[in-house]
């Protein structure tokens, strides 16, 4: 192994076996506000990879900011191989004002690489890749369905082309994994192009904890810290088989109107099977909707208003569909809020 890494942010360097908070300038708020990004460094000992793990690049999406707190409140964490680098809260302009964007409106995670001349989108992307990217090996990024949007627990990745982001993604154990293709501007293409692997976990819904996701999001980390050799191996392996999914789709409203959902998130369902209504306030004209296909349901709105073209239900294609519908099922039962087979040594958010 190389020679053990000191982490520098800022001025601050952080030696092997030291962790330390450090707090980077950002652009301040026209009230000249000081704003900061908030990073937790866990050093190792001794030498290793270097994992860098973020949430909220979605100011909205808030569920890892939970994750990344218990990550490191684990008693584990202080004895790792190489380095940690945590950063709960990118995107702390759209955090504060529970906005998925920032005050210029952009898009965080369609402005990387960034600038430290563009705008103020470009510059945060800028700070987030000089001073946290670029010190790491390997990357987890943590996100959520959006506002009135669930998602299934899952991987997206770049899999089918890369066989360390593919072993990555199995070893965080989610029961759905993605062949995601990468989009002009997001974190993941950018992060890419350095030849650094990364995965993408999706779960929940944005401004709301999801105790089931976050459960899975820790153990998921962890998971994959040990297959990077950060943490020793585990003393049993999982039950939850992760499948790749074979193809995606919306099934989107053919109407508006107040829409009755009858199959939960995590459903197996049936080509052609009737998966909700959408009715007028009178339930006069009133439409079924249906699958396309086989599959499981992966994502869903929790709102029962929708307009004609809205996204209702994704639902996700397996070669194996009794095999994903039973890696669902597993996962469910090993992450419930009101049981303890996860292991966890706090009590469920509810």
């Amino acid at each position: 192994m190389a020679e053990k890494q000191i982490i520098q942010l800022g001025q601050t360097r952080i030696l092997p076996g030291q962790q330390q908070s450090i707090y980077l300038p950002l652009p301040p708020l026209y009230s000249h506000t000081p704003v900061s990004l908030p990073v937790h460094v866990v050093n190792g000992r001794r030498a290793g990879p270097v994992l860098f793990v973020s949430a909220a690049i979605h100011g909205d999406e808030i569920n890892g900011v939970e994750i990344i707190r218990r990550l490191l409140n684990k008693k584990y964490i202080a004895s790792i191989r190489g380095a940690l680098i945590a950063v709960p809260v990118v995107n702390v302009y759209g955090f504060v004002t529970q906005s998925r964007y920032l005050p210029d409106r952009r898009d965080l995670n369609r402005s990387f690489p960034g600038s430290e001349k563009g705008s103020m989108a470009a510059r945060l992307a800028d700070i987030f890749m000089e001073q946290i990217v670029s010190q790491a090996t390997h990357g987890i990024d943590l996100h959520t369905g959006a506002i009135g949007r669930d998602n299934l627990p899952q991987i997206r990745a770049n899999v089918l082309d890369d066989p360390v982001t593919h072993e990555m993604a199995c070893a965080f154990g989610a029961p759905v994994i993605l062949n995601a293709e990468l989009r002009d501007g997001s974190l993941r293409e950018t992060v890419a192009g350095l030849g650094i692997p990364m995965l993408l976990y999706e779960a929940g819904e944005a401004l709301r904890f999801n105790e089931l996701s976050i459960r899975a999001g820790v153990r998921g980390i962890t998971s994959v810290m040990r297959h990077l050799g950060m943490l020793s191996a585990a003393r049993h392996k999982s039950r939850i088989q992760p499948l790749l999914a074979k193809s995606t789709r919306w099934v989107r409203a053919s109407q508006s109107g107040i829409l009755r959902s009858i199959v939960p998130l995590g459903a197996s369902v049936d080509k052609n099977q009737v998966i909700g209504w959408i009715a007028d306030p009178f339930g006069k004209r009133e439409k079924r909707i249906t699958a396309p296909f086989s599959g499981i349901v992966i994502g869903r709105t929790n709102l029962p208003l929708v307009h004609e073209g809205e996204a209702l239900f994704h639902i996700a294609s397996f070669s194996k569909p009794d095999s994903a519908a039973e890696s669902v099922e597993v996962f469910q039962e090993t992450y419930d809020p009101m049981g303890d087979r996860a292991g966890n040594q706090e009590p469920p958010i509810i």
